[in-house]
């Protein structure tokens, strides 16, 4: 199992925001937002960065999907 942060793009897509302006709204760090990118593991007060940037549960930007082999 591993984690998708599809959602998370989708979601910034329907905002009509771009990578570079959640950075700036969530105050995170370029390393950070790379590591979305990968959909790698990232700190939980990253999350609730983002997700207080775009109002919404965590729900709403991630989730774990079954790793097919």
């Amino acid at each position: 199992m591993s984690i998708s942060y599809k959602k998370l793009w989708k979601l910034l897509i329907d905002r009509d925001m771009k990578k570079k302006d959640l950075r700036e709204a969530a105050g995170i760090s370029t390393a950070s937002m790379a590591k979305l990118g990968k959909n790698e593991n990232v700190n939980t007060e990253i999350l609730l960065k983002v997700c207080k940037a775009l109002n919404c549960d965590i729900s709403d930007i991630m989730e774990i999907v079954n790793d097919d082999d």
